[in-house]
Parts: structure tokens; C-alpha cells; sequence
């Protein structure tokens, strides 16, 4: 049993470091809000696949990601009679990639085993993404959904938008249709684990860190129990943290929208100029708009530079 339940930040920097070290041949991490229902099922169907591949060498972390059921306390009982889990109780719902990360830092396991707590994502397919790994020499191994049971045709759409627009902002490949379901080797955890970013895009930044990865096709199921917890507002946020953590064309946007509008000053200091040689115009109404069309646009070109330009 190993329950993690004390939310200090030195206690969990102290389990991060103590499980920097690999130990065992397969680690399981697996955030979890609101899924209850799902847990029992989901620890039979995932030790069941962690015993076809690694015997009794393997462990599941389970983090509670602020959960408002029983989550926390389905997770203690598991832990408390399976010396294969790590449970951890995070102080408050931090989001989904935040609660993964959580458990990526503790995760001390040679290969590491991503998956959702709902079974959308079937757990068996762990021994084929192994013998995938081992066969091919890939240090990522990554689910690609060939269908979406359960999900509506608005939540498939806009998944679909999502991965293309993405596509066509970054400068380097992102898998369509893919989501944090991968097994990785340890070198890729420990690289990805250095990255300093706080609002984290996971299987953005695993793609971005490189090696050999390779797809795994599968057809993802329904939920098993409850509700999604991804809210409309919590995908949109997501997919801003995705477009802006990976991608410098929207800060370029703001350049471009500086420049343009530093042009449209200098036309608003010579409209003034012709005002006041031409027309009748208030005392010091000329010099006003000249300071004003100046400055502002002198200062929304540099604040535009700072913002496009780029950074080590």
C-alpha cells in the first residue's frame, strides 16, 4: 500500500525525487475525478494487463484529482489491500494534465502506461502497445482512435477542428486524433518531467520532445459510468494552453497587428498636420493628437515586438 495524502509541496517533492529512480518494469498513471463507479472495474481490467506483461513488477498510480464523490475513498481501499497501488489526493481539482503530471512525477517504472480512469481506453491494449515497442524500437507508443463510441457529433467535430487548426499552427507534428493514451520508455518521462511549462499540453509536449513514436490504432469506447468532466469551457481552455504553448503565430499575429496599426498613427498624425494648415481647428488640438497617435503607436509596436518575437 502506498497512499500519498499529505498535500505539503516538500512531501511530494520528496515521493517525486524518491521515484525519479527506475525500479519495476511497468508504471500506471492515471488521474481520476468523479470516477467513483469506474475504479473497481478499471483496477480488475488494468492489473489484469499489468500481470500479462510484467508479473508481479509493476505499479498503478492513481491521483485524485479533487474529486466531489467518493473517489479519494475508493482509491484508499484499493491501496489498502493491493500493494501494487500509490494513490495520491491532490489538495484540489487542478485540471486533468496537472493531476497526469502529479502522477508522471511519481511514477518510478521503466515503461510508463498513460490512461484515463472512464475505460474509454481499453487497458488491454497495454501488451499490444508492448510488443509494439519492443518490435519496432519506439519510445512511444501511442493509442489513434479509428472510432468515438459515446461522444456526441458536436464533441467529435470540434476534436476534429481542434487537431487540424493545431496542425496548422505549429511547426512540428502532433498525431490527429490522439489523446494522452501512450505507453513511453523512461527516457522520454524524464524529458518530458524537465520541461518547466505549468499549463502543460502532454501529448503535445511528448510529441515535441522527439524519439521514435509510433501509432497504435484502436476503437475507443463509451464511459463506463458517470459524466465527462471536460466542460465546454474546460476544452476551450485547453485548447488555448495547447495553441499558445506550442505555437509563436499567434504572437506574431500581434506584431503584424502592431506594425499596422503604428501606419495607421502616422496617417492620424498627418491628418491632424493638414487640420491645422488647412482648416480651423481648437487651440492645441494638433499637438495633442500628434503626442497621443505617437506614443500609442510607438508603444503598441514595441509591446508587439516583445511579445512576437522569440525566446530561448
Amino acid at each position: 500500500m502506498d497512499v500519498i495524502a499529505d498535500r505539503s509541496d516538500e512531501a511530494l517533492a520528496t515521493r517525486a525525487v524518491m521515484a525519479s529512480v527506475p525500479g519495476i518494469k511497468v508504471s500506471v498513471a492515471v488521474p481520476c475525478y468523479n470516477e467513483e463507479a469506474s475504479l473497481p472495474q478499471l483496477h480488475r481490467r488494468l492489473t489484469a494487463a499489468c500481470v500479462e506483461v510484467a508479473g508481479d513488477d509493476y505499479e498503478i498510480v492513481l491521483v485524485n484529482d479533487g474529486s466531489r464523490d467518493d473517489t479519494w475513498r475508493v482509491i484508499s481501499g484499493l491501496a489498502a489491500t493491493d500493494p501494487h497501488i500509490r494513490g495520491v489526493d491532490l489538495s484540489r481539482n487542478f485540471g486533468h494534465q496537472a493531476a497526469l503530471t502529479a502522477g508522471l512525477t511519481l511514477c518510478s517504472g521503466g515503461r510508463i502506461f498513460i490512461i484515463d480512469a472512464d475505460l474509454q481506453d481499453p487497458p488491454e491494449l497495454l501488451k499490444p502497445m508492448m510488443d509494439a515497442m519492443d518490435e519496432q524500437g519506439a519510445d512511444v507508443v501511442y493509442g489513434k482512435r479509428r472510432s468515438r463510441a459515446g461522444e456526441t457529433h458536436s464533441k467529435k467535430l470540434t476534436a476534429t477542428i481542434f487537431y487540424r487548426l493545431l496542425g496548422q499552427l505549429i511547426d512540428f507534428e502532433i498525431p490527429t486524433d490522439a489523446g494522452d493514451f501512450r505507453l513511453m520508455t523512461r527516457r522520454v518521462l524524464e524529458a518530458l518531467l524537465s520541461m518547466p511549462e505549468s499549463h502543460r499540453f502532454i501529448r503535445g509536449m511528448v510529441s515535441w520532445i522527439g524519439f521514435r513514436q509510433i501509432p497504435l490504432e484502436y476503437d475507443r469506447q463509451s464511459r463506463f459510468a458517470g459524466e465527462t468532466g471536460y466542460t465546454f469551457a474546460k476544452m476551450i481552455n485547453f485548447a488555448l494552453d495547447a495553441i499558445t504553448a506550442f505555437s509563436a503565430r499567434p504572437l506574431r499575429l500581434g506584431l503584424y497587428a502592431g506594425m499596422g496599426l503604428v501606419a495607421l498613427s502616422w496617417i492620424g498624425i498627418l491628418y491632424s498636420l493638414v487640420s491645422w494648415m488647412f482648416f480651423s481647428t481648437a487651440p492645441g488640438w494638433t499637438s495633442l493628437i500628434i503626442v497621443v497617435m505617437f506614443m500609442g503607436g510607438a508603444q503598441i509596436f514595441m509591446l508587439a515586438m516583445i511579445l512576437g518575437s522569440p525566446h530561448p
